[in-house]
């Protein structure tokens, strides 16, 4: 098994550096990584540090690998253990290209390169469960595990992108292809890269293939789903010293209970607690541990945490990020390690896979508008209920209006309809200075690419797709990967394993969500599996009482408030917005504003950790 932990480097096509400039630049790089037994891979013209396996083939070929990858043709895998991955890729490669990725699966990242053509290739995994960053520099490539890798090498700029702080405050997170930093793009999910006669082209190596006929019996498709996730949790137990995050929902206690079964009843489950009301799904994940006998371990964050921790988890992301269940993730991480735990197993994937997100049925409610017949639609219902401006301040007929309006808003804009962005005016909240210098739609025209990419599907499985680069690659594996990283731990997503993810792929969509019952499918094939109690809950999440705290805890407030303070002076955001935003997070707003406080705050501790220049927009 190929270690998880990082890989960066270079490749420069023209001249050869001089030796100290190679040092200089290994040095800055590696400043970004605290981690022993690294590699180090180069010739005249390509340098590659890893932790992972490297190899070169013939002269011809070179490959460092990290993650945890698998062949999916068991000759080869068996081969693997003999050989190693990354002189079987190269192999592979040197045989039938490009294709050598249809036969490996789980998760990667990989760097190639072919001294034949003189070209630099950069892959992902299907899912995109690791990051991998790029920079294009006069006369080659940078890339690295880490945003951080890319800008610490001499040769890349270090200048944040105005751009990149808008989609931050758009999405809550940094969205690929783009990064925070002007000029370093990252790779999504299922994609690779190439670099040739100085020019960089980015291919999708896989798209999902949905299948809406299926004429399988439902006990089948049951069993063959749980088999898979079970073969999935098996092959990331490769020690005794796996443990499991559970915060009691489905996914977390479905694989609590199959680690349970792996390892003979001596699971490790973890979770974190909060004392806030509607806060903490303790109780959920206790039922789960007690219905799988699993060791179970348990810590209450409080506002004493967040106060000590926050800083340095701001610090150590490589880019801002502004999903406040980065501390239970964090805390949850740090238990497991200081309990002797080397990798820890997460149920990310199973809402994205299975259509358990409320806005899928929500959107399926808007869409059946479209079943009505056009000219029953344009000649009487938004004559009279959309355009009529009397109708919208009639009680009861105003929610007829709103249907409308949102109905009227095409996928995938319409998942948006709620981002705080469309309900207010930019003008109001950024400066106009920094407005000018942004493009306000790329946000939306980012979401429009992906989900037109699959060649053939419903809407629901087209955002699920969506999905798995927003709300996954983009979003929660950041969050698990950086503060498994942080804490010195590994991570493992058993939910995004292949033959999991082209399983769900073979549900068809009536039966994933049927009659607007998010998960339908999974929690019919697992209603003898789990207890009751933890199929019919609700969907509650794994936030963080930051609003409700921020407004009673001195420290909490004074960390957050400061800090907004500090952003005012930096010509991003109107000092009237930051005020009113604080003003509302004092009154009666506290929950839905300490939510924009939390967003605005990581963004100004990610800034300040960084030494960033004040007058930001005017760099």
């Amino acid at each position: 098994m190929v270690s998880n932990t990082f890989l960066c480097g270079w490749y420069n096509s023209d001249t050869p550096p001089p030796l100290n400039d190679v040092e200089i630049a290994r040095s800055a790089m590696l400043l970004c990584f605290s981690v022993h037994g690294t590699k180090w891979f180069s010739n005249s013209r390509l340098t590659i540090a890893s932790t992972g396996d490297v190899a070169s083939v013939s002269g011809n070929v070179d490959v460092a690998i990290i993650g945890a990858p698998y062949w999916k043709c068991p000759e080869l895998e068996k081969q693997s253990d003999e050989r190693g991955y990354a002189q079987l890729i190269a192999s592979s490669y040197l045989e039938s290209g490009m294709r050598f990725l249809d036969l490996l699966g789980g998760r990667f990242s990989i760097v190639l390169f072919d001294h034949r053509h003189q070209e630099l290739v950069l892959c992902l995994d299907r899912m995109g469960q690791q990051h991998l960053y790029y920079a294009q520099t006069e006369t080659g490539v940078v890339f690295g595990s880490r945003a951080d890798a890319i800008v610490n090498h001499p040769l890349v700029d270090k200048k944040i992108s105005n751009q990149g702080i808008y989609d931050y405050f758009y999405f809550h997170s940094m969205p690929s292809p783009g990064s925070i930093y002007e000029g370093v793009g990252k790779l999504e999910n299922g994609q690779y890269l190439i670099f040739r006669n100085g020019l960089v082209n980015i291919h999708h190596y896989w798209m999902p293939e949905f299948i809406e006929e299926n004429n399988e019996s439902i006990e089948s498709l049951s069993e063959e789903m749980l088999l898979l996730i079970e073969n999935s949790v098996f092959r990331s137990v490769d020690s005794e010293f796996v443990g499991a995050f559970l915060s009691g929902g489905l996914d977390s206690s479905t694989l609590s209970g199959i680690l349970s079964k792996v390892t003979d009843g001596n699971a490790c489950t973890f979770s974190i607690g909060f004392d806030a009301e509607g806060y903490d799904e303790m109780a959920y994940a206790r039922i789960a541990s007690k219905h799988f006998n699993t060791k179970h371990n348990e810590y209450y964050v409080t506002p004493e945490d967040v106060v000590a921790e926050v800083p340095n988890i701001a610090r150590y992301l490589d880019e801002p990020f502004g999903n406040s269940s980065v501390l239970p993730a964090y805390f949850c991480a740090k238990m497991a390690k200081e309990r002797g735990i080397k990798k820890l197993l997460a149920g990310d994937g199973g809402d994205e896979l299975f259509a358990g997100n409320e806005r899928y049925a929500k959107q399926g409610i808007f869409e059946s508008y479209y079943n009505i017949p056009a000219i029953f639609r344009s000649l009487l219902l938004e004559p009279l209920f959309l355009h009529n401006p009397i109708i919208k301040h009639i009680p009861g007929l105003n929610k007829i209006h709103n249907y409308l309006r949102q109905a009227k808003i095409p996928l995938p804009d319409r998942l948006e309809a709620y981002n705080y962005l469309h309900r207010h005016a930019a003008e109001e909240i950024f400066s106009r200075e920094f407005l000018d210098s942004v493009n306000q739609r790329q946000p939306l025209n980012i979401l429009r690419a992906s989900y037109q990419h699959p060649n053939s599907a419903t809407n629901l499985n087209r955002m699920m797709w969506l999905d798995w680069k927003k709300t996954l690659h983009d979003n929660d594996l950041v969050k698990v990967n950086r503060m498994c990283e942080l804490v010195g731990i590994e991570v493992a997503y058993p939910f995004l394993d292949d033959e999991v993810v082209n399983f769900s792929c073979r549900i068809p969509s009536d039966v994933k969500l049927k009659n607007r019952e998010l998960r339908w499918f999974y929690k019919k094939s697992i209603e003898n599996y789990l207890p009751k109690k933890i199929i019919s809950k609700k969907k509650q999440g794994f936030g963080l009482p930051f609003g409700v705290w921020t407004s009673e805890h001195a420290g909490l407030q004074e960390l957050a408030y400061t800090s907004l303070g500090s952003l005012k002076k930096r010509n991003i955001f109107r000092e009237s917005f930051i005020d009113q935003t604080i003003q509302m997070h004092q009154g009666a707003h506290a929950k839905f504003y300490g939510e924009l406080v939390w967003i605005l705050m990581m963004l100004e501790l990610w800034l300040s950790a960084r030494n960033i220049s004040p007058d930001l927009a005017r760099n």
